[in-house]
């Protein structure tokens, strides 16, 4: 049962080519959004708070302050409505998931940059 659906999602998933990043980088995500018979791109642009799963089923959660509210969002690695990402900045942290990152204010909320 699970080599068929190993099968399936090779053969029928499409597999976009994306840039690497992990958790603790900023990045820019640029999708389409359909509004009925119109199609337009927005962009969500944060921080990668964690990067979960592995293969098709992969996703990452990008984090960004709306004023003083926070934001969260869910993108699967193969969504067919991501057009491109971006790795605006690469963040020096010691996790794999910035959970903690949340309840930082100010400051404080600062990830240093990492060089090369």
């Amino acid at each position: 049962m699970e080599s068929l659906i190993k099968f399936v999602q090779e053969e029928f998933v499409t597999k976009n080519e994306l840039p690497t990043f992990s958790a603790g980088d900023t990045i820019t995500v640029y999708y389409e959004i359909k509004e009925g018979e119109k199609s337009r791109t927005q962009f969500f642009r944060g921080v990668v708070i964690q990067r979960r799963g592995s293969g098709t089923s992969e996703t990452f959660t990008i984090r960004k302050m709306s004023g003083t509210v926070g934001v969260e969002r869910i993108f699967p690695i193969n969504l067919p409505a991501i057009q491109k990402i971006e790795v605006n900045k690469r963040g020096k942290v010691r996790r794999a998931r910035i959970f903690y990152f949340r309840e930082l204010t100010g400051k404080k909320a600062r990830i240093k940059e990492r060089r090369g």
